[in-house]
């Protein structure tokens, strides 16, 4: 994480935040890979099998798995027919709905209880892996015999106490939210590229 007290002027500190990007990211490239590999499988799967994803997360997740879903349903880089994929962070009739009748917590994993059938996969995205409305939704998601792909950072927080051995877990290794965030895109773009490969053998 950059030091706040230093560099004080802003082409250094903007120089300062590229750095501590690559070296997150390098970190992440040295260690990710093969749980990269792992989930675009679990979701090649799915997807093989009629089946879909779903996606939840919030704030800045909540974006990503908004990302994810458009990068399924329409298109990465080449062209393909759509694919089956849902963000749960989008309804906003249905999130305030649920939030106001039962509780925040609850805005995805109703939603998963309503929408996930055995074979889907939910994409459950949480920079500090402590999100609760994300952990309910995992239990959720397992109680409806779905499989979970998780991305989450620091020490992976209540989620990777919830990980089965037919989940997959990403965990980000850095401690800032802004670099979490940012390793989130690339293993998105990474697992839509590997998804492509595995469902058309094409090469993007």
């Amino acid at each position: 994480m950059i030091d706040v007290s230093k560099p004080s002027d802003p082409l250094l500190r903007v120089t300062a935040l590229f750095e501590e990007s690559l070296r997150v990211k390098t970190l992440a490239a040295a260690q990710l890979p093969p749980m990269i590999v792992r989930a675009a499988t679990l979701m090649a799967e799915s997807l093989l099998n009629e089946r879909k994803i779903l996606a939840c997360g919030n704030g800045g997740s909540a974006a990503d798995a908004q990302h994810f879903s458009a990068e399924m349903l329409n298109r990465f880089e080449v062209e393909r027919p759509g694919l089956p994929a849902i963000a749960l962070t989008t309804d906003s009739s249905t999130l305030t709905s649920i939030a106001n009748d039962y509780q925040f917590v609850e805005i995805f994993s109703k939603q998963v209880r309503a929408l996930g059938q055995p074979g889907d996969v939910l994409l459950a995205i949480s920079t500090s892996g402590n999100s609760q409305n994300v952990v309910h939704a995992i239990t959720a998601a397992h109680d409806r015999d779905l499989r979970v792909v998780a991305l989450t950072g620091r020490a992976g927080g209540k989620i990777a106490e919830l990980i089965r051995d037919t989940d997959v877990e990403i965990r980000v290794p850095s401690g800032s939210t802004a670099r979490i965030q940012e390793v989130h895109i690339m293993i998105l773009h990474a697992l839509c590229d590997l998804i492509d490969h595995r469902l058309l053998g094409v090469e993007a």
